[in-house]
């Protein structure tokens, strides 16, 4: 769920991959590794994603049931 929703708001914000692993000081690879699902990012890590892309964590993690119980739309981010 995690690589999908990445995947989607990166290209929802209109970066490329490489765009994105440069913002975030990472390797191409280790992105390419976030949105495959073969790696994770640290948590300090996650947070700038969040804020770079401007989407909740909860989001990112599939956790729309939580969001809407706060009063959030998920609307806006698919």
């Amino acid at each position: 769920m995690f690589g999908q929703r990445l995947r989607q708001m990166r290209m929802k914000r209109g970066y490329t991959q490489p765009q994105l692993s440069e913002i975030l000081n990472i390797a191409l690879r280790t992105y390419q590794g976030y949105e495959g699902g073969t790696r994770h990012p640290s948590y300090e890590l996650l947070l700038q994603i969040a804020e770079t892309l401007d989407v909740p964590i909860d989001y990112l993690f599939g956790r729309d049931d939580f969001l809407i119980s706060l009063g959030v739309s998920v609307d806006e981010y698919q």
